[in-house]
Formats: structure tokens, sequence, C-alpha cells
């Protein structure tokens, strides 16, 4: 009987493997349950900081912590303080155990084909909700999409989906995430396009958009959330245009100046000598002593924008509240608080906008439609120049608004703050942190396949090999023109150089050298089992031969490549990731 039903599972969990991998309704149908994980993830991370604010900082049930009034200045203070110092312990302790960093979604779709470890995704959501409790100036995005990734991974892991698939399903489950946490189902599925994906890709359409629809309904059903009305805009005419532009510039260079300062706030602990687990503290310190003067810094700010979407904000305090996030996001992320800049980026943007807004209401008070006007537009172009997607900004306007002519001036500035931050500085948020960590991932495009597709997996291991003090007349006899296309001479067992098998047959019986030495070719080059098909390609490109030897770390022989094997291996898979993106299923 238990045979029969273990029998009877196998059999169920065939067919559901073989479901998802020959249908595509059967993707949809996992994106679907994706989305709703992602709702539920949401649903807790918010349900779980929400106690946590009102246990560390002791405000009202239901209230926004950046908005907060009445908080003791000694609970604002040591919250952030006595809070980083816990999180430094714990973390401490946990990379005791740890050999590498966990891996994000973003990695994982650009080097590991989708492929991240659930226990990894949950440390870093706990480490993200944590940091944003105690008042760190971190958004949960990062959680977020971490959690609900992991899991859409796992999933597709078990029922063993293709590569394309899985990378989907991360993708998916990152989209679903963020489109739940702003009640944005389109701004969700663009986050996962341009974010996770790297690609517009027709396939991933409606698997992408089931999912942010799933997850957005998920939280609106079980937790449905209330934001305070927007102020009413009035919609903008060409003549606003030249503005619209000026402030995505300005947006750009203020995101890039956080993404600078985060480093320099690094650079700046390394020297100072003080132990990975106190910067925490130290930076708690500085972020509790700037929320005593206003608690805007706290935290990510959910409540704050919304705030300062509606309220008008004199001049001097929008700057020195945008000057003051800009320091607690900085020195949260440098102290090593766990947690993104995407929702501290939303705020930043507000304030930014009002800051210009309150500038030119100096300078050309008639030419200032309103200033919520240019805070919604300040609030996605930074997030753009930080995070990156000029579409996902775009929508996320176009759902909070409802208002078309809006978010078309909203997309100008977003265009422009993505045009200058990658003139400029040539990364976002998650890339420049990639390249400090010496990966040259400028996006979550599929490169892993070539970091995969290795020299060692390519090469011939048969290759015809003579020691280099070989007679030529030995050399002849063993191989006559035209049995090999290819000789590797050695030297007391290790790579001394190529040699051309025609080069054996060139010279006149008399003339010849005593020895395979005057023929060598190629000595000090090279190729190594580990290097990547696309240095192979590089190194053939610049020593213009069709094929080098591939030697071990000490000098042994381990086989040969060719650059026409190597260049129709590189065609092959660039075929099938081009089927991936049209749709067409490759096994």
């Amino acid at each position: 009987m238990t045979s029969h039903s273990a029998d009877d599972d196998e059999h169920v969990a065939r067919g559901l493997r073989r479901l998802v991998r020959t249908s595509e309704l059967g993707i949809v149908a996992l994106a679907a349950l994706v989305g709703v994980l992602a709702g539920l993830v949401v649903i807790a991370m918010n349900g779980a900081l929400e106690a946590l604010h009102e246990l560390v900082f002791r405000i009202p049930d239901g209230s926004h912590l950046s908005i907060s009034e009445g908080m003791a200045p000694v609970v604002v203070l040591l919250g952030p303080v006595l809070g980083g110092l816990a999180f430094g312990l714990c973390v401490k302790a946990f990379l005791r155990t740890r050999a590498s960093p966990p891996v994000d979604p973003i990695e994982a779709n650009a080097l590991h084909g989708g492929r991240m470890s659930l226990r990894d995704s949950a440390v870093v959501a706990v480490q993200t909700l944590f940091s944003s409790g105690v008042g760190a100036s971190v958004g949960l995005e990062a959680g977020y999409t971490q959690a609900a990734a992991g899991l859409a991974s796992r999933i597709g892991r078990l029922l063993h989906v293709r590569r394309a698939d899985l990378r989907l399903l991360v993708g998916c489950g990152a989209g679903a995430a963020i489109g739940a946490a702003f009640n944005a189902p389109l701004m969700g599925a663009f986050y996962g396009f341009e974010l996770v994906l790297g690609t517009y890709a027709i396939p991933a359409f409606v698997p992408m958009m089931t999912a942010t629809f799933t997850a957005a309904l998920t939280q609106q059903v079980l937790a449905p959330q209330q934001h305070p009305a927007l102020p009413v805009i009035d919609a903008p005419s060409l003549a606003d245009l030249p503005a619209v532009l000026l402030l995505g510039f300005l947006c750009a260079l203020v995101g890039i100046a956080v993404m600078r300062g985060v480093t320099v706030v690094e650079a700046g602990f390394r020297r100072s000598g003080l132990p990975v687990w106190l910067r925490p503290a130290a930076a708690g310190l500085i972020i509790g002593a700037l929320a005593v003067w206003n608690p805007t810094v706290l935290s990510a700010g959910h409540g704050a924008v919304y705030h300062y979407l509606g309220a008008e904000t004199p001049l001097a305090l929008a700057a020195l509240l945008l000057l003051a996030k800009v320091t607690a996001s900085s020195v949260s992320i440098g102290a090593g608080f766990r947690g993104g800049l995407f929702f501290a980026s939303l705020l930043m943007g507000v304030l930014a906008g009002r800051v210009y807004a309150a500038g030119m209401e100096l300078l050309l008070p008639d030419l200032v439609p309103s200033q919520g006007f240019y805070a919604l537009i300040g609030m996605s172009a930074l997030a753009v120049a930080v995070v990156g997607g000029p579409m996902t900004m775009t929508l996320l306007a176009l759902e909070m608004t409802g208002d078309l002519k809006l978010t078309l001036a909203v997309l100008a500035a977003a265009g422009t703050a993505s045009l200058v931050t990658r003139r400029l500085f040539g990364f976002s948020f998650a890339t420049w942190r990639f390249h400090l960590r010496g990966e040259n991932i400028r996006g979550a495009h599929d490169i892993g396949w070539l970091r995969d597709l290795t020299v060692g997996a390519l090469m011939r291991r048969d290759v015809a090999q003579l020691d280099v003090e070989t007679p030529l007349a030995e050399a002849r006899r063993r191989y006559p023109a035209g049995t090999t296309a290819y000789l590797i001479a050695t030297e007391n067992g290790r790579y001394a150089g190529m040699i051309a098998p025609a080069a054996l047959y060139e010279t006149a019986e008399g003339l010849a050298p005593a020895t395979l030495r005057p023929l060598l070719r190629h000595a000090d080059i090279s190729l190594l089992p580990t290097q990547t098909i696309r240095e192979a390609l590089d190194l053939f490109e610049r020593t213009e031969t069709d094929a080098l030897a591939v030697t071990l770390p000490g000098g042994q022989v381990a086989g040969l490549l060719s650059e026409a094997h190597a260049v129709r291996r590189y065609s092959d898979e660039m075929g099938r990731r081009l089927n991936e993106l049209t749709g067409e299923k490759v096994e």
C-alpha cells in the first residue's frame, strides 16, 4: 500500500514537471502561485515591521515611524544605537558560518541561471526587517524581493524547470513583491522586466503580469492598505518641459552622490579601525541624533513620501531634510545595515523636488505649476538614478495619480536621469555594489552561461604531442603530412610551444634543424581550463592564431582548443538565448 502510494506521488510529480516544461500555461500557473506567496511575504513583513516600530519606538498602533510625533528623545536616540549593536553581534555570529555572501535576484539571474538559496534569502529578509525595524534608513524592498524570489527559485528547482523559466520565475517573485508593496502591479511587472530579467520579452509578459496582479490582489484582500489622498496636480504644459528635464538632470547628480556616499562611508569605517560588528551601533548614533531633530530620517520613510508629496514645505526645511536623509541612508548602508535604497530614494526624490520647486519659486515664481508636481517628478527621477528602471518609476507615478499627462512628464525626467546616470556613473546602486566586489555585472542579463562555458569544458584532450628535442626526421615519421592539424611541443613534461605540422615539411632535408625548437610558436601563450569562452576568443583575436594549447597552472598540457570550435559553441549558445527570448523551448 505504501509502495503504491509512493508510486502515485512520483507519477504526479513527474506529471507536474512535464506540464511546466512543455506548457506555457504551466508557467503561468506557477507565476500565479509565486504571486500569492509574494503577497503573503509582503503582508508578513509589513506586519512584523509595524510591530517592531511600535515595540522599539513606542509609537501608536498603525502609525508611520517617519512622520510620528511626540516620541521620547531618549527612545529615538537609543533605539537605532542598541538595535545596531544587536544587529552587529548577530551578523558577526552568522558570518562565522558563511563562506560567501547571499545571492540576490539580480545576481542570481545574471550569473546563476536563477538559482538562489532559500535559507540565505530568509536570512537576508530577516536582516532587512530588523535593520528597518530599529530605524536604520533603509527600505524593505531588498527583503521583499529576496524572500519572494527565493521561494520562486526553490519552487522552480523542485519542478526542474528550464534555465530561462527559472530566471523568469525569479523575476516574477521579485516583481510581484514590489507590486504588492506599492499596490502597483504594472510597476511591479516592469520592475521584474527592467531590473531582474534585464529585458522585455514577450513570452514573459503573461507570467509576469499574472504574478504581480495576484500579489497585489492578495495584499488587498488580506491586508488592504490605505494611503493618504494625493493633492490635485494640474496637468503640465510644454512650457514646463525644460524645467522637468533640468530636474531629471539634477536628480541624477543627487543619486550619484548618494551611491558614492555609501562607498565613502564604508571606506571611512574601514580606516577608522572600528570593529565590523560595532559599526551599525555607531551608525545608529548618527541616525538617532538626526531623528531627534526630525523622525523623517528613520526607516524607509514610506509614510513620509505621501506626507511630503502633499504638504507644503519651506525651502530651508526641505533642503535640510534631504541632506539628513541622504546622510542617514549612506551611513546605514555603509555601516553594514541590511536593506536597499529603493524606498529611501523615493523620499529623497520627493524632497529634492520640493527643494527644486521652492528654489524656482524664488527665482521664477510664475513658472512653477505646484510644488507637488515637482515633488512627484523628483520622486521618480531620483529613484531611477539610484535603482534604474525608468518605466518602473513612470508606471509608479501613473498608478499613484492615474494622470497620463503627468506621467509623460515623469517619463521625460526619468529618461533624463537614466541617461545622465549611465553617462556620468555607469551603474545603478545594485550593479555598483557588484562592481565594488569585482563582479562585472551591469544588469540582470543572463551572462552566467558565459562563465559556465569554460575552456576546460570545450577543449580536446587527445592532442598530438612531441618533446621539443625530438629529431625532425622522427617527428615526420610519427606524424606524416595530413595526419594531424595541430602539434604541441613539450619540454620536461611542460608546455614548450605550438608547432604547425606543415612546418615539419617546409625545410629541405639538408637544411632542416636538428630538433623542433626553431619551429616553436606561441611558447609563452596558452589557455587555462578555468578561463571563459569570452576570454579565449579575446586571446585568439590578440594572437591571430587558430588554435592554442590549454595548460594547467604547473605548465602541464591539458588539451587544445581551436578558434573554430570556440566560435561554433559560442554561436550555438547565443542561438539558445535568442530562442529563449522569443519563446521557443530548447531542451
